[in-house]
């Protein structure tokens, strides 16, 4: 299990989750509502999906985690950053880039790959 779980958003890191960190007893409620309410099935893109399976579970939370940070929406930013880091406990860093012109989000799920610090240096010609 990774301690953390950064969340990248267009190469900011925006989040970073500290599983060290005990979550508290009613917010692991609210993660299995969520899980109960995913049962009922999810819609990803333009597929409705009746099963979920786990991977497709967190997609759909990844995805809404991104629309939440766009919208500065800390709660749910907060729910669905502990639902990843708490139901996927490999999970270290969840990169998301949204495309200026169409507004469309690709993320990428990484298991295997620590994020690490990195400096932003810009050069004046």
């Amino acid at each position: 299990m990774s301690e953390n779980l950064v969340v990248l958003l267009n190469g900011e890191a925006l989040i970073e989750y500290d599983r060290t960190k005990d979550l508290p007893e009613k917010q692991r409620q609210y993660l299995d509502r969520m899980d109960r309410q995913m049962d009922d099935g999810i819609t990803l893109g333009d597929e409705r999906i009746d099963n979920p399976d786990q991977q497709q579970r967190a997609q759909f939370v990844a995805l809404t985690l991104v629309n939440a940070l766009q919208q500065d929406n800390e709660a749910v930013i907060a729910a669905m950053n502990s639902y990843l880091a708490i139901r996927l406990p490999d999970l270290k860093q969840v990169k998301a880039d949204i495309d200026q012109n169409s507004r469309r989000v690709m993320f990428d799920l990484i298991f295997d790959q620590e994020h690490k610090n990195q400096v932003k240096v810009s050069f004046n010609a």
